[in-house]
């Protein structure tokens, strides 16, 4: 196997024997299901890039060089063709889509295989392994070693040619291998969840890969929160063509959250009875059931048959958001009643409507809280539900799908407000990263200060705490994350069985930050003589071992705290995540500072100073 940063700079060798340059970049055929190396770059004398057909010149490579089969005298330059690409320069460092795990990932290495004098290329390495490696394979052997030691392994994390899907450059001209799953074949949900994770310039080139279709879909798919930007990165023209083709629920939640100047643009530039519809519902006001409700609703009268009303769906009706339900409305249309796809499809086609209608219908009032909807939808397992006016006429629906959203939106909500994690409003960027990490910002003011004052001991005491501090904020993550999933009291984890848990826990980690502190106290304390290298071990460990007791004794108090606060919870009162980080906080600067002083007590009697 070879890898490409351990390829780069490795000897160039003509059958001479002379050594006529280095490597710098291979290229390779993007057609193939495992791309073949087509050829081979290297700089020459004086800097001179050079290209070769790896077929016709490489004669062997092995870990230290590749050997030409001719002397440099008779090489002949070659050129890149339409369907290849360089490795070092197009894809490692760069940005890719993993289409098989619906993710970006950095392409820090990439993996090769030969066979009968060929490379292929195997995958892309995404993983901590091809960072490792790319700083220096004694690295990489050395952690994996170390990982080793603890039962565990360094595994590469393999992404194989047919699930990239390249971003920073334009290859809409290469033909990839027919089993290579682009990007635009993917379900809009899937393609959502990339572009979630994109900048506005790299969601702007998957945006022109995709038709007007798929891109509404997609941006039907996408959180709120990109919805509107997307749009408005997009052209006037082709984002209002997108526009009318989506729901217009989905439509008018986008324009209400665009400026008014591009919003009434988009609005004139749609369909007449596309921009109605939307304008419609931008009447409502938000989160009720008209502002999550379509206007695209099937109704029918009493007096059709099953047959006419087939026909109608098949005609007219095909294009609305749901038929699963159909309404039957009188003349003025107010809401008699509501048949089933399953009453139409059971029914002899000359049955009258007025012989199978249900007039006990569910409904929903237009200002209705949307909350209450969706958990009346719930309730009732509704696959849609009617809104009406106080006259009971019938203004739209609200389908499932709006219904699943805004469930997951007030439970997001309520879990912000269980934890006190809401940002407060009107706090955005640095503030709200500030408000957040506050301790953080008082102990870097700290570590300036006593920069600034040159005060070494108390440099190393803020930067010591600003770690506690840091480890006791995880554990306050992990006990908050307990009480919101808190177990039911007859299965509910002994306090004894989660205390020896996360004594091992805590003392496995405090070990570990121990011999970090240890060693970086040995390596910044410099000796002044042969006779204090035993004051510079006992030192050491000293400090190795207040992190760790530190470390125990925040982790152990992490335990003790998430059993309180979800009997807290059980009595049906808020717990607050701020609150449970506080206490943690300083459970870690007192025990830090109570080992501390301890050790400096031990060191000082024993005639030994830090």
């Amino acid at each position: 196997m070879f890898y490409l940063t351990r390829m780069l700079g490795r000897p160039v060798v003509d059958a001479a024997g002379e050594t006529i340059g280095a490597i710098s970049d291979v290229a390779i055929a993007t057609r193939e299901v495992f791309p073949r190396v087509t050829s081979l770059a290297f700089l020459g004398p004086e800097k001179t890039p050079f290209m070769l057909s790896w077929r016709k010149y490489v004669a062997e490579i092995d870990d230290e060089q590749i050997v030409l089969n001719v002397t440099r005298d008779v090489l002949r330059f070659s050129y890149l063709q339409p369907d290849e690409i360089l490795l070092a320069r197009d894809l490692l460092n760069q940005q890719i889509v993993d289409t098989q795990g619906m993710k970006v990932v950095r392409v820090n290495d990439l993996k090769l295989s030969e066979s009968r004098n060929q490379l292929r290329l195997l995958g892309a390495e995404v993983g901590v392994r091809g960072i490792l490696r790319g700083l220096h394979p004694a690295i990489e052997h050395s952690v994996d070693r170390l990982m080793r030691l603890f039962g565990r392994s360094l595994a590469e994390d393999l992404i194989a040619w047919n699930y990239m899907d390249l971003l920073d450059r334009d290859l809409s001209h290469v033909q990839l291998s027919v089993t290579h799953k682009r990007l635009h074949e993917l379900h809009p949900a899937d393609i959502a969840d990339v572009l979630e994770q994109l900048s506005p310039a790299q969601r702007a080139k998957v945006f022109e890969h995709l038709d007007n279709t798929q891109a509404a879909d997609t941006i039907s798919e996408l959180e709120d929160a990109f919805q509107a930007d997307v749009i408005d990165d997009l052209g006037s023209q082709r984002a209002s063509d997108i526009l009318e083709i989506m729901d217009p629920d989905d439509a008018a939640d986008i324009i209400g959250d665009l400026p008014y100047d591009k919003a009434e643009a988009l609005l004139r530039l749609m369909g007449v009875e596309e921009s109605g519809a939307v304008r419609g519902l931008l009447g409502y006001r938000e989160k009720t059931a008209g502002g999550i409700m379509t206007p695209e609703v099937t109704t029918v009268t009493e007096e059709m048959t099953v047959q006419q009303v087939i026909e109608h769906l098949r005609g007219e009706a095909s294009e609305n958001e749901s038929i699963y339900y159909i309404y039957v409305t009188d003349e003025s249309n107010h809401l008699e009643g509501v048949i089933s796809l399953r009453d139409l499809v059971v029914s002899d086609p000359e049955t009258l409507i007025a012989d199978i209608v249900t007039h006990e219908v569910i409904t929903a009032y237009v200002e209705d809280d949307q909350e209450e909807v969706a958990e009346t939808m719930s309730k009732y397992d509704l696959l849609a539900m009617p809104v009406v006016d106080e006259t009971n006429k019938l203004l739209g629906i609200v389908t499932v799908d709006d219904a699943l959203d805004v469930l997951e939106e007030e439970s997001a909500e309520d879990l912000e407000l269980a934890t006190g994690q809401r940002a407060k409003a009107g706090i955005t960027g640095i503030w709200r990263w500030v408000s957040r990490n506050g301790w953080l910002v008082v102990w870097i003011a700290l570590f300036l200060v006593a920069a600034t004052l040159e005060v070494p001991s108390l440099v190393l005491l803020v930067m010591s705490a600003t770690v506690i501090l840091r480890i006791a904020e995880d554990v306050a993550s992990h006990a908050l994350s307990r009480v919101i999933e808190t177990e039911d009291d007859e299965e509910r984890t002994p306090l004894w069985r989660r205390l020896a848990s996360d004594a091992v826990a805590g003392s496995a980690l405090g070990l570990l930050v121990g011999l970090v502190a240890g060693a970086v106290t040995w390596l910044v304390d410099e000796p002044a003589g042969v006779l204090d290298r035993t004051a510079r071990i006992e030192t050491a460990i000293a400090i190795g071992l207040v992190y760790a007791l530190s470390v125990l004794v925040v982790s152990l108090a992490g335990t003790l705290v998430a059993r309180v606060a979800e009997g807290i919870a059980a009595r049906g009162h808020r717990v607050s995540g701020t609150a449970i980080t506080v206490v943690l906080m300083l459970v870690g600067v007192v025990a830090f500072g109570a080992f501390a002083i301890g050790a400096l007590g031990v060191l000082v009697s024993g005639s030994v100073g830090f």
